[in-house]
């Protein structure tokens, strides 16, 4: 973790991705290195893991009807790639090296495959996941991953090892795939929605947390146990929760566990690498990388053309999946222990691979430029390409710092305006998002001085910094006082809670948005009670530069909104509907007694009209609608003993 640690910050300053510190951590810590960890297999199944999550969160970006809609890609491309690949790679060993057959045919299995670890990683940190190029290599990753079910088969029956026969075991694999699959988008479907309002109910973060990380485990787990991929089962399991209201919950929620774990994937694919082989046949493994990826590229972009997918896309897709891919280790593992290729085989095809994943994070975020070279397409058919953003001439405009919620409203109304802005935010997704639409956004951290010059800062008007952590605000402050001494900044904070701070770190206006929206009700008010216009403004402008001082002190009561320490206090408002076999059906609310002193009946719906629970004198029936107040665990038992009686 040291080792990856310093890695990865070394490798951030001079702008490599973090998938290569983790290549390079495994190397030096590897047995062919320092040999720190002598025995990387032994991590294999914790670091697949990661890509169990990876494949989980992948699964929440599609849906079921998506998956459909790209069945052509993923069983067409998809496999016309694979076969076109494997067929020629086998080929190309058998002719080239002194190997049997079988031996051939699982090589070029192996080279067939691509890294949907990185991939998917790359793609989705650069924020084009849903692109038609990328669109395409993810529904041949995915097929691929259903391919190499067949090879973990195959493999055993080619060593003589085993009794059963080909066919039989392919037979078998096919039922127990199409078994565990249903069982899987049935649970998904019917099971897991209900599981996870249940546990969304208990406002619990760390029960949350849990269960979507035993949910993806439990779906790798089931896969995993029929003979097939365990990332197969979570991106089945995510794709089915991938239209639920907690998709963005769970996404949020895997991330961590997702990112370190894909690193601790990494780094055991480094250690992998025998630096004694590629010293050996070192002329060799380069020139089969070369061969091996300007291959793959031409048959992703062939496989492409037949299913009419335009020339750039088919070879940006290619450059995207040219690299071999991680189950390929796995391949060549389970060969080799088998006997069915030699150890000098297996580790030259590792050292190919772990050279062709340390190129292929270039490759991904060069692909569209890349793949304009090599289209003979003209450009009115290559997709439009997100706009760069001049800022040469920008004079007298805005800086936004932060495109979030309010970033995004202060924007729309000066562009209603005609104001000049200009926004710096760090999220890639949103920043790419926004400029395809035309916005004047650019990526970047805005406590950078260096950034706040590019965007000119010398010649603004004003710097508006939208996001709520005032810490971050305050060195964004001092970022722009260093730039401009005298430029005017102006600061959002949810509430007035640093307003002195802010000020002192040199802010010109803070804006808190409680107090302000008190403001403004205020202003409402005294204008409906014929206050005039123009003493309401008088009275805001003193308010404002008082630091909001009436606003200030408040008389506890038992649901005074802003204490965050009587939560315990609130009380809910809960509405019940009342089933066919509810304990409550054909019973007077004033026979409720045990739930009566628990919580307060407010009124009954029913067939569209509401009645006070004083006038409602009749016995209750299926459908009627019981809105109850009280604290929230009360309020939870209540609905117990209406629904269940107990």
């Amino acid at each position: 973790m040291l080792i990856a640690v310093v890695s990865v910050a070394l490798f951030k300053r001079i702008y490599l991705p973090p998938i290569l510190a983790y290549l390079f951590a495994g190397i030096i810590a590897g047995p062919s290195s320092f040999a720190l960890y002598s025995h990387p297999e032994d991590m294999h199944l914790a670091a697949e893991v990661g890509i169990v999550f990876l494949l989980f969160s992948l699964g929440l970006e599609f849906s079921l009807p998506k998956l459909m809609a790209m069945r052509s890609l993923v069983f067409g491309a998809g496999l016309m790639q694979m076969v076109l690949t494997t067929v020629l790679g086998s080929v190309a060993v058998w002719m080239l090296v002194d190997t049997s057959l079988s031996a051939a045919i699982v090589i070029g299995g192996m080279l067939a495959l691509s890294s949907t670890a990185i991939v998917i990683k790359q793609v989705t940190e650069m924020g084009i996941l849903n692109n038609v190029r990328t669109q395409l290599a993810v529904s041949i990753l995915l097929f691929q991953d259903l391919a190499v079910v067949p090879f973990l088969i195959v493999i055993p029956l080619l060593s003589g090892e085993s009794e059963t026969s080909l066919a039989m075991a392919l037979a078998l694999a096919l039922v127990k795939g199409v078994l565990v699959v249903g069982m899987l988008m049935s649970v998904g479907k019917w099971v897991l929605p209900w599981v996870f309002r249940e546990v969304a109910r208990t406002r619990t973060d760390e029960l949350f947390v849990l269960s979507t990380i035993l949910v993806a485990l439990l779906a790798g787990g089931l896969t995993y146990a029929f003979g097939l991929s365990m990332a197969l089962g979570a991106f089945l399991a995510g794709m089915m929760l991938g239209e639920s209201q907690y998709k963005y919950q769970l996404e949020a929620d895997i991330r961590p566990f997702r990112d370190i774990l894909m690193g601790l994937f990494f780094v055991t694919v480094g250690m992998q690498l025998e630096l004694s082989v590629l010293m050996s046949y070192g002329h060799w493994i380069v020139l089969g990388v070369i061969l091996l990826m300007v291959t793959k590229v031409v048959l992703v972009r062939l496989s492409a053309s037949v299913f009419s997918i335009s020339s750039i896309d088919g070879w940006s897709a290619g450059l995207k999946l040219c690299q071999v891919g991680e189950f390929s280790f796995v391949i060549a593992a389970l060969a080799n222990s088998h006997s069915v290729i030699s150890p000098t085989q297996s580790s030259i095809l590792i050292s190919m691979g772990v050279i062709s994943m340390a190129v292929t994070p270039w490759l991904v975020e060069h692909s569209l430029e890349l793949a304009q070279r090599l289209s003979s397409v003209t450009h009115d058919n290559i997709e439009p390409e997100v706009p760069e953003i001049d800022v040469s001439g920008m004079r007298d405009h805005v800086i936004i710092c932060g495109f979030g919620r309010v970033g995004q409203s202060v924007a729309r109304m000066l562009s209603m305006e005609d104001v000049t802005y200009l926004v710096i935010d760090v999220d890639p997704i949103r920043v790419f998002e926004s400029r395809s639409a035309g916005e004047h956004v650019i990526y970047g951290d805005a406590t950078q001085k260096d950034l706040l010059h590019s965007a000119r800062l010398e010649q603004a008007k004003l710097v508006l910094v939208t996001f709520s952590e005032a810490e971050k605000a305050k060195l964004v402050i001092n970022a722009a006082r260093q730039v401009k001494d005298d430029v005017d900044v102006m600061v959002r904070t949810p509430r007035d809670v640093e307003l002195e701070a802010l000020y002192s770190a040199g802010a010109s206006q803070v804006v808190p948005e409680l107090q302000e929206g008190s403001l403004m009700l205020i202003s409402q008010v005294m204008h409906y009670a014929g206050v005039p216009m123009s003493k309401i403004l008088k009275r805001v402008r003193e308010e404002r530069k008082g630091r909001y001082d009436h606003l200030h002190g408040f008389y506890p009561g038992e649901t005074t909104e802003i204490s965050y320490n009587t939560a315990d206090k609130l009380e809910f408002i809960h509405a019940i509907a009342l089933g066919t076999d509810a304990f409550a059906v054909d019973k007077q609310l004033h026979e409720l007694t045990a739930m009566i002193d628990k919580v307060k009946i407010k009124s009954v719906r029913r067939a569209g009209q509401e009645f006070t629970a004083e006038d409602f004198q009749e016995r209750l029936i299926p459908g009627d609608i019981l809105v109850i107040a009280g604290k929230p665990r009360r309020i939870e038992r209540a609905e117990r003993y209406l629904l269940d009686g107990y």
